[in-house]
């Protein structure tokens, strides 16, 4: 113990003459520092800049948002779960391609969507055509028409009767706030009815498998292990990939 303690001691007292021996200068980090604070605007150029970047921040937090409940996302990746359970197999594909899938997918489908806001509201408004108002307005409109084709009357007419305000007298004086909703359930809707026509062929499948073992007294092994490649070989037959993103591309025309 006292062996210990004194070269614990030893090794203090090195370290502080240590210390004192390097110059304090080798120590020194620079560390930067970061103010924030708010100051007069010596032009309005300066000021409007500032809002507009604003505005393109909040823009990008709502990205996801707007991309999940105001396009044909929600409708692809439903039903490529869908699928993915269907056929029984866990984790393949893997979550990540499934959403990518549905993501190109998606920008294929609101392509035209995109490029009628890109030459109508943000191509004038950088060329400081129109206000930040004017863009706004001119841009909800082609999506709000996409939104308004793909969604049902009895919807739609749910969220208007729930509104307080004034009742439109055509689908153009909609409000936005209540075309999102009404489009959101009316896309999860299809997206159901889909997955269960999806899981029907896979199912039936299923049920002549456990109908077989359980005839030939196997009852101990899993159905769901015999019917996997069967399932697996009857959909690359029919070429299934094709047939499912084919039948859900052609769902939004």
């Amino acid at each position: 113990m006292k062996r210990s303690a004194l070269i614990l001691i030893s090794v203090s007292v090195l370290g502080v003459f240590a210390h004192l021996a390097v110059p304090q200068e080798v120590f020194a980090i620079p560390v930067p520092t970061v103010q924030f604070g708010v100051e007069d605007a010596g032009e309005p150029s300066t000021l409007s800049t500032a809002l507009q970047v604003m505005f393109l921040l909040t823009v990008l937090t709502l990205a996801p948002s707007i991309l999940i409940l105001m396009t044909s996302f929600s409708r692809f990746v439903i039903v490529l779960s869908f699928l993915r359970q269907a056929m029984g197999t866990q984790q393949t594909p893997p979550t990540q391609v499934l959403i990518g899938l549905a993501l190109f997918l998606t920008f294929f489908v609101m392509s035209p969507v995109l490029s009628e806001i890109n030459d109508k509201a943000l191509q004038p408004y950088l060329n400081e055509e129109i206000t930040q108002g004017k863009a706004l307005e001119v841009a909800q409109t082609p999506i709000k028409t996409f939104m308004l084709k793909q969604t049902r009357e009895k919807d739609l007419a749910l969220f208007i009767n729930m509104d307080q305000g004034e009742r439109p007298e055509t689908l153009d004086d909609v409000k936005i706030q209540s075309v999102v909703p009404a489009f959101v359930i009316s896309e999860l809707k299809t997206a159901f009815q889909i997955g269960f026509l999806i899981y029907i062929p896979f199912l039936i499948l299923d049920m002549v498998v456990a109908s077989i073992l359980l005839s030939m007294g196997m009852m101990m092994l899993p159905p769901v292990l015999i019917s996997l490649p069967f399932k697996l070989m009857l959909f690359v037959m029919v070429d299934g990939w094709h047939l499912t993103v084919g039948s859900l591309v052609k769902s939004f025309a």
